[in-house]
């Protein structure tokens, strides 16, 4: 079974994209740290890899897809529907694009933004009640 997650995403400017994750609350694993590249923590066993375009590319055939493209949405699960607000407030306050308006279906409330390389997180809140085991 698998343990845990790397998600690899390529970024323009390793320096800026550290600055803004870091008001989001993430921190950075130094182990995995260089001159292009970091290791963010999103939690005990979910890293993202951010990887600028020289380096990223230097694992890849393909080309890096062009900021006007998506192939993913990153999901990011929260505690509440507070926390929600509060991460994409400060990824707005950051420069981040917002990508939606916030949206409350009662069981769940989401809400989501384009981070200053083009990638896309949807961030969002779900009660566990409503939550079928």
């Amino acid at each position: 079974m698998v343990n845990s997650l790397f998600v690899n995403l390529p970024i323009a400017n390793l320096k800026k994209s550290v600055e803004f994750f870091t008001a989001l609350g993430f921190t950075f694993n130094p182990q995995f740290t260089d001159d292009q590249s970091t290791c963010m923590i999103v939690n005990d066993n979910i890293f993202i890899m951010l990887l600028e375009h020289a380096k990223f590319e230097s694992f890849i055939e393909k080309k890096i897809a062009p900021r006007d493209t998506a192939e993913a949405i990153f999901g990011l699960s929260c505690d509440s529907a507070d926390k929600v607000r509060e991460l994409c407030e400060k990824a707005f306050a950051q420069g981040a694009r917002q990508l939606n308006d916030p949206e409350d279906i009662g069981f769940m409330f989401s809400w989501g933004f384009e981070d200053l390389d083009g990638h896309l997180w949807d961030v969002f809140w779900m009660n566990p009640e409503h939550i079928i085991s």
